[in-house]
């Protein structure tokens, strides 16, 4: 064994989840990116007529807020592609346990990724056998989590609210994960059909040790992380730059800063913020801010937390990449339709403290 990503060619049960697909003949690929590069250029061009200049400037925005974290889901599915699938199995636990979901929680809030990136991560999990429980616990848990958005939201609302945002959100990705638990055993929802049996000899530490003392990082090994994580993540890359160019447009003719009067600590406020945060589609880097300024000018943390959390949820591109990764409308719409309701209901706790 020359190398530690160096494992056997995959089985039919561990190809890849997108096979078959040609990015050459995805129109929507291609659309989408042409339609993002002439709004860039048009950006730093200085040129900005109307509503023209408002999306050019709204799509540039968005990708320079964006471009690090699909740059690092990028390398992460690259890497992931090349570690077996009994480190996942042995990392995660087991996928149709509790502790198997409370793993992937924890996982999910370390991982410094923004929303779109995590996407990808987590698209390339399920791809690897990770179970539907545990997969969406991390999809739940992860967006703003990240270690860089926590300090940022230390800086801007304060140690104590973010601690309470960070363990609401936590409590909210095991829910969820455990009622997913439930679905798919009594056969509600499909499990995922790339699991793999556990090997129950399979010893992690020692063939970690045995990987890294053989790993050569070599100039084709890098090529080969980086080419791979880029192919892979096309078919998930074609719905966030929909969503990116969707969000722009809604940016152009929707005021967020004119909306954001309406959102007291109030029920209509709480529905008014699920209402926002569902049609417009941020960034994890982007809502952030937003949901900072709800707590500190608006004076209502729930619904900070809301338009932090059903942000995601109802997220129409984490939907779509989660219907084109597990070929099932059933399971893309479960997510809002399960969390939506406990978000709420946490947003409006969290407005009575």
């Amino acid at each position: 064994m020359s190398s530690c990503c160096h494992i056997p060619e995959p089985s039919p049960a561990e190809s890849h989840c997108h096979e078959g697909y040609n990015p050459r003949k995805d129109i929507l690929l291609i659309g989408m990116f042409l339609i993002i590069v002439a709004a860039v250029i048009l950006h730093f061009t200085g040129w900005h007529p109307a509503y023209l200049g408002t999306f050019a400037h709204a799509v540039a925005k968005l990708i320079g807020m964006m471009w690090w974290g699909i740059a690092g889901g990028i390398v992460a599915v690259g890497i992931m592609s090349h570690i077996p699938r009994s480190y996942f199995q042995a990392l995660m636990g087991r996928g149709d346990t509790v502790g198997g979901v409370i793993r992937a929680t924890l996982a999910g809030l370390l991982l410094d990724l923004c929303s779109h990136g995590i996407l990808m991560v987590g698209a390339k999990l399920y791809e690897r056998g990770v179970s539907l429980a545990q997969v969406m616990a991390f999809l739940i848990a992860s967006p703003w989590n990240s270690i860089t958005l926590t300090l940022i939201l230390i800086s801007l609302i304060g140690l104590p609210w973010t601690l309470a945002f960070t363990a609401a959100s936590a409590l909210l990705a095991i829910t969820t994960g455990i009622i997913y638990l439930h679905l798919v055993k009594h056969g509600y929802l499909p499990p995922n059909p790339h699991t793999a049996p556990t090997d129950p000899g399979f010893d992690i530490k020692a063939d970690f040790r045995t990987r890294v003392s053989n790993l050569k990082i070599t100039p084709k090994l890098v090529s080969d992380i980086l080419k791979g994580g880029f192919i892979e993540s096309l078919s998930v890359l074609r719905w966030l730059f929909l969503g990116v160019v969707l969000a722009a447009l809604i940016q152009t003719f929707i005021s967020d800063q004119a909306m954001a009067t309406w959102f007291g600590p109030t029920i209509i406020g709480l529905l008014l913020t699920l209402l926002t945060t569902t049609i417009i589609e941020v960034c994890s880097e982007g809502s952030t801010p937003i949901g900072a300024d709800l707590v500190i000018r608006a004076g209502a943390p729930g619904n900070g937390f809301t338009f932090l959390m059903a942000g995601v949820s109802t997220d129409y591109t984490e939907v779509l990449v989660l219907k084109q990764t597990t070929k099932s409308w059933k399971i893309a719409l479960s997510l809002p339709l399960l969390t939506v309701p406990q978000i709420v209901l946490l947003g409006w706790l969290m407005n009575q403290v």
